[in-house]
């Protein structure tokens, strides 16, 4: 997470607000993973193998240049020293999140593990549809299951553009999934710890990544930033593409575990992969994500496509919609910029009283 690295638009909430809350959260609910960190900006080097003293070529940014950078590097620049950047393992940060909520003096949550298949609705008296309850499959039973509800949330990633059929076509979430491998790091042999710098590094066309690593305080390393991203379509994802299965690609393992070899002497001699892996980005066209209300029902809300700032903005986008719910408007979030609808065709959901989601009369 980083708090000053919007760009002035309107997602630079996100980024303060989500920053703020996991400071003050974390350390609340026990999070281990959280810690605030350093980032520096790395150029690859040449193809000149072997150790190097790199941290003492760069002796402004000692106090926060890791010792397992001592491969071949090009120019380093620092883009924080840990007091406005910062990480957490989202995992945890959700278990911790559940036990919290689950303890005998709290409302408690029950988490349901299955796949969303509609909403059921009935009609209100403004022509608008009332949510009431969530069809899905549970784990691997095909039967058809409800989960009855007052409001609905959808918050699937790259997935909730599954909702365009769910909510009859009242709206439209044109979506593309970014799927792209990363990997993970055992602990260099004989080291007890990692230090605890963030690197972004520059384009390597001899690899084709862009690595983006960060040492976890388990002493695990994980990278993206790999480079060989497919992209999924939004039919493709509304069909379930990659849903239950999203394997990495070999040839990006590798690539990816060469680059940071050639920067990394010490991972070069003594370290070991310990998983490869993929995930997917969601990513509407305008690069917001979709955060507000559905158009035409009541009770029905969309929270997703943030892009690859998930993690980073997952705390403000709970919160912003959590105010919508309950108290009928975003205090803490400026929503507007966010429509879900803003893509939707005119005419679409509400008998003709809304336009692109927003209420306009009877006629327009």
């Amino acid at each position: 997470m980083a708090r000053q690295w919007g760009d002035g638009g309107p997602t630079q909430t996100l980024h303060e607000l989500a920053f703020d809350m996991y400071e003050e959260l974390c350390p609340k609910l026990g999070v281990e993973s959280y810690r605030k960190l350093p980032v520096l900006s790395v150029s690859p080097g040449g193809n000149k193998k072997g150790k190097q003293d790199n941290k003492s070529k760069n002796k402004q940014l000692s106090d926060i240049f890791p010792k397992w950078l001592d491969g071949s590097i090009g120019r380093v620049s620092p883009l924080g020293f840990g007091d406005d950047t910062a990480q957490v393992t989202p995992k945890e940060f959700v278990e911790k999140m559940l036990e919290y909520v689950n303890q005998p003096d709290k409302p408690g949550v029950k988490v349901v593990i299955g796949k969303c298949t509609g909403i059921e609705c009935t009609d209100g008296d403004d022509g608008d549809k009332i949510v009431t309850a969530v069809t899905y499959q549970d784990g691997e039973e095909e039967e058809e299951k409800f989960l009855n509800a007052d409001d609905v949330i959808v918050s699937a990633g790259p997935w909730t553009c599954m909702a365009e059929k769910w909510f009859d076509g009242a709206i439209q979430l044109p979506m593309e999934g970014v799927k792209s491998t990363s990997i993970v790091w055992k602990p260099p042999t004989g080291d007890d710890t990692v230090d605890a710098t963030a690197l972004f590094c520059g384009e390597d066309n001899r690899f084709g990544t862009h690595l983006e690593v960060y040492p976890r305080p388990d002493g695990t390393v994980y990278i993206c930033g790999i480079g060989g991203s497919d992209y999924i379509t939004t039919s493709e994802l509304q069909d379930s593409a990659f849903l239950f299965d999203c394997p990495p690609k070999d040839d990006r393992v590798e690539a990816a575990a060469s680059a940071f070899q050639m920067m990394s002497d010490t991972y070069s001699t003594r370290g070991e992969l310990a998983k490869t892996q993929a995930c997917m980005r969601p990513c509407p066209p305008d690069a917001k994500p979709y955060m507000g209300r559905v158009p035409g029902y009541s009770g029905a809300y969309i929270n997703g496509g943030h892009n690859c700032w998930g993690i980073a903005w997952a705390p403000a986008s709970g919160k912003a919609i959590a105010e919508l719910v309950l108290d009928g408007e975003s205090r803490s979030v400026d929503l507007r910029p966010f429509n879900p609808a803003r893509y939707t065709s005119q005419g679409r959901g509400g008998r003709g009283r809304k336009k692109k989601g927003l209420s306009v009369g009877e006629q327009w």
